[in-house]
């Protein structure tokens, strides 16, 4: 790395901090109607920091919370990187477990604390403060970047396809830059390659069209929630095997090697346990544990509803019964196709007594990125620097990032995957963090992959 860019990251790296307090301040949720303004904030907030760089920045209206855009394109000849992120956080909900308030960032132990630090402010931000040391202390940038910074990532990312579809040209790259993923462990950064798929879908079954007394009607009239459990208990059989018709039939099994490279990362199943409190794994038979996170498709109840809730007993048969269903996929899987054959297994089960109403939410497929692609060489190069490691772990991750596929289907470009955070920092839950020692790792590591994709050899 250029020596004025490494002089200007230590010198800058208080004020680096700062400014990430600065933007962790703003309450940007994007599911509340009420922090609308702050949505705005938060925008304007990136979009001068971009601006004040020399890039060409603008702010983008869509139909729900802006998107900033950012260019600067004066390296003739040399790659072009689209970096994507988003300014959008998850609610801060429940407060009362906050050790302290989530939009009063805090450092604790070496960790800053707050909603967004690491999912996803932090780990973006990190992409924008190397921009600036290159600009601020070279006077240029290695590579021509792009910038897409969106305010709806936590909500389904609804008008970002339509800005991408409307921007095609515009948004011509080499490769796609995203920090939303994490390290494999502390100290052991990783490049991830592979992401699942989703397909999201509710059920309700309806009997009765209000509560009933249970010893009145009780045996005389089908029970939903009865119904509801039957539905969900058919879906994988005792060997932890998904039941739908035909789910398995398109799916890409892992070659031995890379059984053999999850093999090799050391997964610590104990602690596993210990940290989730349980006594025991599960899952689909004769699959690892890692095998089973990454690289298996899954069907999933996320949430289920029925009859009275509240304390101590009440009598009655439930009118309604409602679970909200999610399947990660794997490739080849087809999230539409699925959602279809979900559908029509599960109005199969249901009883005729209980009228059935089914609802698509949303789906994507699964995303891997060839693991030997000179994109993924070129990271590790820079991470492993950054980090000062011998070597950088490819994983695949259980989750699913619809942009990442969205990128390839729209722009017809792969996605880098370089997360800098952990899965032990709180994303989505009270008490949210980023270690302050990878978030100054993070903007060395970015620092370095400008210099080291404008070197790569084609």
């Amino acid at each position: 790395m250029h020596a004025s860019v490494a002089n200007y990251l230590k010198q800058n790296s208080d004020r680096f901090l700062e400014e990430l307090k600065e933007l962790l301040r703003i309450p940007t949720v994007s599911a509340d109607p009420a922090c609308k303004p702050h949505m705005r904030r938060g925008a304007e907030f990136i979009h001068r920091q971009l601006a004040d760089l020399g890039f060409q920045a603008e702010i983008v209206p869509t139909a729900g919370h802006p998107i900033v855009y950012a260019e600067w394109l004066k390296a003739p000849g040399a790659p072009t990187v689209m970096v994507y992120g988003h300014y959008d956080v998850q609610p801060a909900d429940p407060l009362d477990l906050w050790t302290t308030p989530p939009f009063e960032p805090t450092i604790r132990d070496g960790l800053l604390f707050a909603r967004g630090a690491t999912d996803d402010k932090g780990q973006m931000f990190t992409h924008i403060k190397s921009a600036e040391a290159w600009l601020r202390s070279v006077g240029s940038l290695p590579v021509n970047l792009k910038y897409v910074i969106e305010g709806e990532e936590e909500v389904g990312s609804r008008n970002l396809e339509d800005f991408l579809e409307a921007n095609k040209d515009r948004l011509k790259c080499d490769v796609a830059v995203v920090s939303d993923t994490s390290q494999y462990a502390p100290g052991q950064p990783a490049i991830t390659y592979g992401l699942r798929g989703i397909l999201a879908v509710e059920v309700t079954l309806t009997g009765p069209k209000k509560d009933l007394h249970s010893g009145i009607f009780g045996g005389a009239v089908a029970n939903p929630a009865t119904g509801i459990a039957r539905l969900i208990a058919s879906l994988h059989d005792d060997q932890g095997r998904i039941q739908i018709p035909g789910f398995y039939d398109q799916v890409v099994e892992l070659t031995a090697a890379e059984r053999q490279q999850f093999r090799d990362l050391g997964f610590d199943e104990a602690a596993f346990k210990a940290e989730l409190g349980i006594t025991e794994v599960a899952g689909e038979a004769g699959y690892s544990t890692i095998e089973r996170r990454w690289a298996r498709p899954t069907c999933e109840v996320n949430g289920l509803v029925s009859g009275y809730t509240g304390v101590g007993p009440k009598t009655i048969v439930p009118s309604k019964a409602t679970v909200k269903i999610t399947c990660r996929l794997v490739p080849d899987q087809d999230p539409h196709a699925l959602t279809a054959a979900l559908h029509q297994y599960l109005k199969a089960q249901c009883p005729r007594s209980l009228a059935f109403e089914f609802t698509d939410y949303h789906g994507c497929p699964a995303f891997v990125f060839d693991p030997n692609s000179p994109y993924i060489e070129a990271a590790s190069e820079a991470v492993r620097e950054a980090w000062g490691v011998d070597r950088v772990r490819l994983i695949r991750e259980g989750g699913s990032i619809p942009v990442v596929q969205t990128f390839k289907d729209v722009l017809g470009v792969d996605t880098l995957l370089l997360g800098w955070g952990l899965n032990t920092d709180n994303l989505h839950s009270p008490n949210e963090h980023f270690t302050v020692a990878d978030f100054h790792r993070g903007i060395e590591a970015s620092s370095r992959l400008w210099a080291k994709l404008a070197a790569m050899k084609s």
